[in-house]
């Protein structure tokens, strides 16, 4: 899964972004008591521990992640 993907399932998840430092970025929605941290760059892929750990946090379940 590349970062743009990432965000795109976080977003359809109902994420925003809330602030923004550099290429850091956080987001978070109403009803979420947490930010989700994401070190974003773009088109590459990223490491599949790093994934898993976000839509952990995030508290989303997707199947056959590569």
């Amino acid at each position: 899964m590349k970062f743009s993907e990432l965000i795109r399932l976080l977003e359809e998840n109902g994420f925003r972004l809330v602030k923004e430092k550099g290429s850091i970025r956080y987001y978070g929605k109403s009803g979420w008591d947490k930010l989700i941290r994401v070190d974003y760059h773009g088109a590459k892929e990223i490491p599949t521990g790093t994934c898993h750990a976000i839509l952990k946090a995030a508290g989303i379940k997707k199947g056959g992640i590569k």
